[in-house]
């Protein structure tokens, strides 16, 4: 995708007026970039019709990523009977990919405050209210990193994938609050448009296919300091399945991995550093121990304050999360963190990965 198709203008997408009143603009723009979604879009919008927030106050844009499945007919049909503004988008045959998705529909959105959430997420009645307590209480905010929470079956798999996604929501949300931002998720997150059209939005990554999320967050908060904030409250989670296979996982979070190198902010770079060096040392420690025996002392107490450290942390984010029950799975995870970070890492580093039936570079 070339810079130019994110400086591309509404006439380039059509899109679908439904019956309710345009007349007045309201507080938020929910953006939602879809591609095949047909199976999960009557669940999200159904969850909009829920919400406690008056419909007054927002829109929903769902852009369609030139969709093989039924997604533009549900989103269509939908428009013509839901009591809050719905509005199909159709992106040109040349534009793909969700940044250019997200800029479609920002072009026809009328709010000043734009929230992002994904076609196949869960959104309880008081998440938009959540965003709008927070935004009343910091008027000078520019940019609002919401919690995201993995589900799905109980397995074991399922377990472990939900707990190191819970660690990278709260390294993200305990940033935020050091204002020192290194991460956030595109599946629910807030920014004020006029900060997104100060910082130039997509245009400076444009080639990169990821990064819609956090690119936006270290340009948001290098240009307007101290205003970009988390929203710590349990009805703004937003619950998203988590990857159905292994295979599934390690292309999502190669894509993830792929952002690294090309990030400008030193509090991201240090912290990716950090996390793998201090995982891989672990893993190095065991290694040193098999050879050196003498070692075990220092390689034990290495692992019980790493774990400890851990416990001490997640211990409130899964409570926050509901899943305190996951926290006797930090060890496992630990044992199997190394060489999965490293191999995400490496393949991250190389490019290259299908998304959405898609190769991406």
């Amino acid at each position: 995708m070339k810079n130019e198709e994110l400086r591309s203008t509404s006439s380039n997408s059509s899109f679908l007026i439904p019956r309710s009143s345009l007349s007045e603009a309201p507080t938020f723009s929910i953006l939602i970039a879809a591609r095949n979604e047909a199976e999960t879009l009557p669940q999200l919008l159904s969850d909009l019709a829920a919400q406690t927030l008056p419909s007054a106050h927002f829109e929903v844009l769902i852009a369609d990523d030139h969709s093989t499945d039924a997604t533009a007919a549900i989103v269509a049909e939908a428009a013509l009977e839901t009591l809050f503004s719905l509005r199909l988008i159709t992106l040109p045959a040349a534009e793909t990919g969700k940044k250019a998705t997200l800029h479609a529909a920002l072009q026809v959105a009328r709010a000043p405050w734009l929230v992002c959430t994904d076609a196949d997420c869960r959104l309880g009645p008081g998440w938009l209210a959540a965003y709008a307590t927070l935004i009343a209480q910091k008027l000078a905010a520019n940019f609002i990193s919401g919690p995201v929470l993995l589900t799905g079956s109980d397995t074991l798999f399922a377990q472990l994938m939900g707990l190191e996604f819970a660690g990278l929501v709260g390294v993200g949300g305990a940033c935020l609050a050091r204002q020192q931002p290194t991460m956030c998720n595109g599946a629910n997150l807030a920014y004020r448009r006029a900060a997104f059209e100060a910082v130039g939005g997509f245009v400076d990554n444009a080639h990169l296919a990821s990064g819609d999320d956090e690119f936006l967050l270290h340009k948001i908060h290098a240009a307007f300091p101290g205003t970009t904030h988390f929203l710590a409250h349990a009805d703004a989670i937003v619950r998203t399945a988590a990857p159905p296979t292994l295979l599934a996982l390690l292309r999502q979070r190669v894509r993830w991995a792929s952002k690294w190198r090309h990030y400008q902010s030193p509090a991201s770079r240090r912290l990716a550093l950090l996390v793998l060096g201090a995982n891989v040392a672990l893993a190095a420690g065991v290694g040193a121990g098999l050879v050196w025996p003498d070692l075990w002392p220092w390689v034990l107490a290495a692992w019980v304050l790493k774990l400890g450290a851990d416990a001490w942390f997640m211990a409130p984010v899964l409570g926050f999360l509901g899943r305190r029950k996951w926290l006797g799975l930090l060890p496992l995870l630990q044992v199997l963190y190394a060489p999965y970070a490293l191999g995400v890492g490496l393949a991250g580093l190389r490019g290259g990965y299908q998304w959405k039936g898609r190769a991406v570079r």
